[in-house]
């Protein structure tokens, strides 16, 4: 009886196709710029914010305008975390709905794996953090380390990872995509107190007229760049409106909105056509919008909190909202995320991409824990601008944030000394007509 080969084991995190690739490096680029504008807005409201001038900061923050009839009254920053950051939200939609469309996570084998990591790195962080707030009214931020700023992360591995392999890339964009997405279910699901139901209704109307002008007109709106500001940008605004009027946080437009534009690009006859589709050209042409200027602006006014000097800082660092964070974000993350990969690895049998180590995972499992952005919105969720766990839950995600890039950049710097000398060995034995073999010695 002849001896029938064993198939080849599935690769656990792959390279993904081509045109996967070459897209996540652009969004990479442009993210990188926006995570280094981010990173300078929160520095500058936290200086100011312990500043003799600090009345001067939160006078500005706290500065209300808007039509009152239409409960639009709001702080600038109500109106930074509400509306501005709905337009990240907006991005994140198109990148969400491009990536289970047309993206890598069409498929369910490639799916998988980055679906699960994520969620690992969503439940243990909040396991953690309501085990130390067990009991007290402040377990209400059991959400706040869940989420991953993919803006500073990416802005991070940027600079200390210009030689990292291009399957390490994707899976951190791949994960803080899905990521993104479980925060915003649980924005939507758990800080939404009380309904409107007329509002939320109506609110369907514009959205509904968005999405048939958008699909109907996809090819319009790609050749006239003005038409989408003159007519998609109005309707955006009502639902906007129309969802704050309703209680649900009104960022959830945004993704709805995102959700609503079409993704692949077709001829008149309806046959998919080459090329990228309205949901890839609008991601080209507003994410430089949101990322930089308005998360910047959202993390100016949602990082300033005055720290009161180094008892201050202490006595917050001492507070188990403040110790949770940071334990979920600096631990929990990395944890979730390689343990949860681990699972599935022994559960689908899959074994990591030649090109990998586990350790390569563990240091963008802690880069993940970079929690900053949407975490901020949670914090001010969860306690309320301006209460005292709200500003020590800020303490813990700047701790947090800087601490887990310190120790991701330890961990990754290293790694990359290595896969630059793979690159080099590479490139040697290209020029002597060799076949490089140094991924097992290395690695």
């Amino acid at each position: 009886m002849a001896n029938i080969p064993p198939k080849p084991s599935r690769s656990l995190i792959g390279h993904g196709s081509y045109a996967e690739a070459v897209r996540i490096g652009d969004i990479l680029r442009k993210e990188t710029v926006g995570g280094l504008l981010l990173v300078a807005a929160a520095a500058i409201a936290v200086i100011w914010a312990n500043s003799p001038a600090a009345d001067t900061y939160f006078a500005i923050r706290d500065f209300t305008i808007g039509y009152v009839p239409w409960h639009l009254e709001l702080s600038l920053g109500a109106w930074a975390s509400d509306g501005l950051l709905a337009i990240f939200f907006f991005l994140v939609g198109l990148e969400l709905k491009r990536e289970f469309v047309a993206g890598d996570l069409s498929q369910f084998s490639k799916a998988v794996i980055p679906v699960a990591a994520a969620a690992g790195g969503v439940v243990v962080p909040a396991l953690i953090y309501a085990a130390i707030n067990a009991g007290d009214p402040a377990i209400r931020g059991w959400a706040i380390p869940t989420a991953t700023d993919i803006a500073f992360a990416v802005a991070v591995l940027a600079i200390i990872g210009s030689h990292l392999p291009s399957a390490l890339r994707i899976f951190l964009l791949t994960l803080a995509v899905v990521d993104d997405l479980i925060a915003i279910t649980i924005i939507a699901v758990f800080y939404t107190e009380e309904i409107s139901v007329l509002p939320l209704v109506l609110f369907v109307i514009p959205v509904a007229v968005y999405a048939f002008l958008a699909h109907r007109y996809r090819r319009f709106f790609s050749v006239h760049p003005s038409a989408a500001w003159l007519i998609l940008l109005p309707l955006g605004v009502v639902a906007w409106a129309l969802l704050h009027a309703s209680g649900v946080h009104a960022t959830i437009a945004g993704v709805v909105l995102g959700f609503a534009v079409p993704v692949l690009r077709k001829t008149a006859g309806g046959d998919p056509e080459a090329g990228p589709g309205l949901a890839e050209i609008f991601e080209h042409r507003f994410r430089p919008i949101s990322a930089g200027f308005a998360v910047p602006v959202f993390a100016f006014f949602a990082a300033g909190v005055a720290l009161g000097g180094w008892e201050g800082f202490t006595s917050a660092l001492a507070d188990p909202v403040t110790i949770g964070i940071l334990v979920a974000l600096v631990l929990g993350k990395p944890v979730g995320i390689v343990a949860t990969t681990w699972l599935m690895s022994r559960f689908t049998r899959a074994r990591l991409d030649a090109s990998l180590a586990w350790i390569d995972l563990v240091g963008i499992g802690l880069l993940a824990g970079i929690g900053f952005t949407v975490s901020l919105l949670v914090a001010e969720l969860s306690f309320g601008l301006g209460a005292l766990s709200n500003d020590h839950a800020k303490v813990g995600i700047l701790v947090a944030s800087v601490l887990a890039a310190v120790l991701a950049s330890v961990v990754l710097i290293s790694r990359n000394r290595i896969y630059r000398r793979i690159e080099a060995d590479e490139q040697a034995d290209a020029d002597n007509d060799g076949i490089p073999d140094v991924y097992q010695r290395e690695t």
